[in-house]
Order: C-alpha cells, then structure tokens, then sequence
C-alpha cells in the first residue's frame, strides 16, 4: 500500500512521542520508587534516632550530676533533630514524591491523547485502503470512486487535526516536565540543605554540651561516694576517741605518778618521824641510866 509523505511523517512523529511518553513514563516512575525508598530509609533513621535518645536519657539517670546533665543536653538536642527529621520527610513527601506521582496519571492522559490520534490515523489508512481497492475493482465507477476519494480527504483531515492537537499537548507535555523535574529536583535539594544546616548548628550545640561536662567535679563527686558522710564522721569520732583515750592516759600517768610521789614524801616524813621517836626514846633511857648510877 503506497503512503502519502505527510503519512508516513505522522507516522515518524507518532513514533518518537510514544518514545519520549514511554521514557518519561519509566523514569520518572523509577524516581518516584527511590525517593520514596530514601524517604522510608530517612523516617526509619529518625526511629533509631530517637530510641538512641531515650536509651541516653535512661543512662544519664545513672551517672554523676555534671555528666548527667551533659548527657540529658546531649539528648535533647539529638531529640530536636528528629524532629526536623520527620519535618524533612514530610517535606519530601510533600514537594517530591507526590509529584512524581502523579505523572502517573499525566502519562495515562498523554497515551489517551496519542489513541485519539492514533485512531484518526487508522482510520485515515483505512479509507486509503479502500479507494485503491475501488480503483482497482471498478476503475470507471466515477461516482463510487468520487465517493471514497471524499471519505479519505475527511478522514485526512480529522488525522491531521488529531495529530496539530497532539503536536500541543506534547509540546505542554515536554515544557511541562522540563519545569517539574527541574523544580521537584530543586525541591528536594533545598529540604535537604535545609535539614543538614538546622541539624549542623544542633550538632554543634550538642558537641559543645558534653564536652562542656565539668570532669574533675564528677571524679570528685564519684570520690566522695566511696566515703560517704557517716563513714567519716565515723573516722573521725575514731580518731577523736583514740586521741581523748591517749590525753586520759598521759593525764593518769602524771596524776599517778604526782600520787606516789606524794605518799612516798609522807612515807619518807613518817619514818623521819618514828626516827626522831627513837632518837628521843633512847636519850630518856639513857638519862634515867645516868641517873641511876648517881
């Protein structure tokens, strides 16, 4: 069957749309499956975030005051970047992957409107058909060849019409996606920065907060537990006791010996006493010999 250019151009044409509709189809597709897969993979980080979080809270409960504060700091600025974690996720949903979705159904319009097109066209070929096969079976039937011959030409036309209305909407079509993939790009790009740049000054202020923990304060603080305050006030009476017990012994001592240094001076002045009686006791014997003697 002999085609007319202007068929087979269309034909070209309707080739490399369907291409280019197939294209955008797949990939786009594609893209949406994996930034869905990046969201779900970012929320599931924002999950094991936030268990990190409560497991550093149940641990700072434990720990000595100035770590425990450090600690409980740390967490809630590791908290408060889940939270703009989860704002990133519901972002991405927002301004990515729901626009990628639906190209889902942009593509389904774009095949309708090629089906139209597609269908004039079939029509248009079938009408060609038939006025050859007139031509050829009843050369000299003006009348059913005129017949067929204007069926063709109104077929022709509603094909090229279909397709000057295809050529449009592919046109929307093409601009259209050149500015939706450049701004859900773009979109996603800026809820990324956005997030990282928020999370970078928490960070720093989470860094900033543990290494701020006062560490000889808490080794000081872990000292004094292994001698709690009744311990030594214990010691301590200990010691006083030991050094009252050693003044009371030196004290008696001196006492004791001030003691028999006195009973030994009245010992001593007792026996010069009975000494002196026995001097005097002698010297009357002996005057009342004396005496005698006389």
């Amino acid at each position: 069957m002999s085609r007319t250019p202007d068929a087979r151009a269309r034909d070209t044409q309707t080739k490399q749309i369907q291409e280019n509709i197939t294209n955008v189809e797949k990939h786009f597709g594609d893209l949406c499956q994996l930034f869905a897969a990046y969201v779900r993979k970012t929320a599931r980080l924002r999950d094991k975030a936030d268990l990190l979080v409560k497991e550093v809270g149940l641990y700072a409960d434990t720990e000595t005051p100035n770590l425990k504060c450090g600690l409980k700091n740390f967490a809630d600025q590791l908290a408060q970047i889940q939270d703009y974690r989860q704002a990133e996720v519901e972002r991405l949903e927002v301004k990515v992957i729901e626009p990628l979705k639906a190209y889902g159904n942009i593509v389904k319009t774009k095949r309708e409107d090629m089906k139209q097109t597609q269908t004039a066209r079939n029509r248009e070929a079938k009408q060609m058909q038939q006025l050859e096969r007139m031509r050829q079976r009843n050369p000299s039937d003006r009348q059913i060849i005129s017949q067929a011959e204007s069926e063709l030409q109104r077929a022709t036309m509603e094909a090229t019409r279909t397709t000057r209305q295809l050529e449009e909407t592919i046109d929307d079509f093409e601009k259209q996606k050149i500015r939706d993939i450049k701004k859900i790009l773009g979109e996603f790009v800026t809820v990324e920065m956005a997030f990282h740049a928020k999370a970078l000054e928490i960070y720093t202020t989470a860094y900033q907060h543990i290494q701020n923990v006062d560490e000889e304060g808490d080794l000081e603080v872990f000292r004094n537990s292994l001698h709690p305050p009744d311990y030594q006030s214990r010691l301590e009476i200990v010691h006083a006791n030991s050094k009252l017990s050693l003044n009371r012994t030196g004290t008696s001592m001196s006492k004791s010996g001030t003691m028999q240094s006195r009973t030994s001076s009245r010992q001593r002045k007792r026996d010069d006493e009975e000494d002196d009686e026995e001097e005097e006791d002698d010297e009357d014997d002996l005057e009342e010999v004396t005496d005698d003697e006389h």
